[in-house]
């Protein structure tokens, strides 16, 4: 009998064979609010803690748009939350040709400093020719004050 020992993967981490997309490299970003300390790139580019901030409270979209469109298997997202119990919600969706759009997915969490501060999905997909991938979150769907943030954003 063979064995092996196998240890979890740490949040972010790659799964073997499988490397993160270079956003930095292959496209721009489109967003509708940052505050200064905490602008986009914190969330998209390796080796940055701080994340993603909203400059204004309410609705907010992140809009990656490829140089060439891209072939997408899996969408890492993780949102942190320490301070406010919220209940946000986000909707991911992309599109081959940057005007039509098709919904990946439709999430709520509720956040709680107390005992849920984060929240990290994980989507497993098929997406041959994607041009747009945009993400619009809902900070808090009873409060259109909340501010929105991202703490990370991967594809592969």
């Amino acid at each position: 009998m063979r064995k092996r020992i196998i240890t979890p993967l740490q949040a972010g981490s790659a799964i073997p064979g499988q490397a993160w997309l270079n956003l930095d490299a292959i496209g721009q970003v489109d967003i509708s609010s940052e505050a200064a300390d905490f602008p986009i790139e914190n969330a998209l580019i390796f080796g940055s803690n701080s994340g993603w901030r909203a400059a204004e409270p309410g609705t907010q979209t992140v809009r990656l748009i490829f140089d060439t469109p891209q072939a997408l298997q899996r969408i890492w997202l993780n949102f942190v939350e320490t301070e406010v119990e919220r209940t946000q919600e986000y909707l991911l969706q992309w599109s081959a040709d940057g005007r039509t759009f098709q919904e990946i997915v439709r999430q709520r969490w509720n956040f709680n400093p107390l005992n849920a501060s984060s929240e990290t999905e994980e989507h497993q997909v098929d997406l041959p020719s994607v041009s747009v991938l945009e993400l619009i979150i809902i900070p808090n769907i009873g409060d259109q004050q909340a501010y929105a943030s991202l703490q990370g954003l991967r594809l592969a």
